[in-house]
């Protein structure tokens, strides 16, 4: 076990390796590039030609460099594949239902699936060639032998029981199996700080949590998950809690110099520890981590590294108002007529997509978001306002409303 780790974290230090080669080689490709934009911008209505122009072939030369790096870039996406395949995860679903399935079956393609939930979907999970337990045998469940992780896909009304009912399973998995045994969990709930504040109260601290909200379902992304936005937090390695505001997303390369303190992470009693610490736990953990993580991005989506406190301000603003808006519009009874303009249409369609979620989505995006009520404050007062200006105009007193 422990040699097969160090390969795994071998080939990832090679992928990183050629990955720094590649920012070497933009390093002296950009400056010339770099130079001619500075200057323009210093004298942008200059008529002579600002110093350093690039000579005649200078682009067909800057071509073949681009065409160069797209073959290496295309050459460590296949790398990263083999890696990702060379080890195929064994994940768990809770909550199978029709989300559930719809993640469920992108996840057979890298690697073992089990599925569980209060119905009975053997059928469905056989058809997808998954393992289905129901979940009156959750202790079956956990106790799976090669279980790498563990996705709660319930509702957010009935996370936190669910957690709960997980626990006694988890540390029976950790007294039995020993404490690397405990499988990664991972929530794909709609608000995030709550699902954190519940999975860090109430899980062994032998468990790894990784915070995730696929922001598309069955419906929005029916046709496939390329382009659909992926936004997620590493929570928690080797019982580290990791700082979401200094740890930076491995998926992206960020051109901004470095600083140690983001380095590093601060566990529950707020000692500092390195990201490569020299731990196999660590490891294993991280890798694990990133695997599950690159399912999704292999699966094309974009990938927002970002703490569950900024998801849930952004997500008040975004998500809710949206789903708010389409169960005020579905509650007036819109329907279509012959001569829908394209807005209108627009308009259907966030009716449909909105109402086709349960309303125990709806609930929890209400309720477990403190920046919810605001949005219908906001709301309200604006559908006062403008209101009122319509009654201003006909003369009439807008203070009744």
């Amino acid at each position: 076990m422990t040699t097969h780790r160090e390969n795994s974290f071998i080939r990832s230090m090679r992928l990183f390796i050629i990955s720094f080669g590649l920012i070497a080689v933009s390093a002296f490709i950009l400056p010339s590039v770099n130079s001619t934009a500075h200057n323009n911008n210093m004298a942008p209505n200059a008529v002579q030609q600002p110093t350093g122009t690039p000579t005649a072939g200078e682009l067909e030369r800057l071509k073949i460099e681009e065409a160069k790096m797209s073959s290496m870039l295309a050459s460590i996406r296949r790398q990263k594949l083999s890696v990702l395949r060379s080890r195929a995860l064994t994940v768990g679903v809770i909550g199978f239902g029709r989300f559930g399935q719809f993640i469920g079956e992108k996840f057979t393609k890298y690697g073992n699936l089990i599925g569980t939930s209060r119905s009975d979907y053997t059928k469905i999970a056989n058809d997808m060639g998954a393992k289905y337990i129901p979940l009156t045998d959750l202790e079956s469940f956990v106790m799976e032998d090669d279980l790498d992780v563990i996705v709660v896909a319930v509702s957010i009304v009935s996370f936190e029981d669910t957690i709960k009912d997980l626990v006694p399973h988890l540390e029976k998995r950790i007294r039995e199996k020993g404490a690397g045994s405990c499988p990664l969990i991972v929530d794909v709930a709609s608000v995030k700080e709550h699902a954190r504040n519940v999975m860090l109260k109430n899980l062994p601290e032998e468990c790894d949590i990784l915070c995730t909200h696929p922001m598309f379902g069955p419906d929005s992304a029916k046709h496939g998950w390329h382009g659909q936005t992926f936004v997620y937090e590493r929570t928690r390695i080797d019982k580290v809690l990791l700082d979401p505001s200094t740890h930076r997303s491995l998926h992206h390369y960020s051109d901004e110099s470095s600083d140690e303190s983001e380095s590093e992470f601060l566990d529950d009693a707020g000692v500092s520890h390195g990201v490569h610490e020299n731990s196999e736990a660590h490891v294993a953990g991280m890798d694990r981590m990133e695997r599950f993580l690159s399912i999704w991005e292999e699966e094309g989506c974009n990938m927002i590294s970002m703490s569950c406190k900024e998801h849930d301000e952004f997500a008040a603003n975004s998500q809710f108002i949206t789903h708010l808006m389409g169960r005020i519009l579905g509650a007036q009874g819109l329907k279509a007529t012959p001569i829908d303009t394209k807005g209108f249409q627009n308009v259907l369609k966030l009716v449909k997509t909105t109402n086709a979620d349960s309303f125990d989505l709806f609930y929890g995006l209400y309720k477990y978001n403190s920046n919810s009520m605001e949005i219908i404050n906001n709301l309200k007062m604006a559908m006062d306002d403008v209101v009122g200006k319509l009654l201003e105009k006909e003369g009439k007193n807008s203070s009744r409303l």
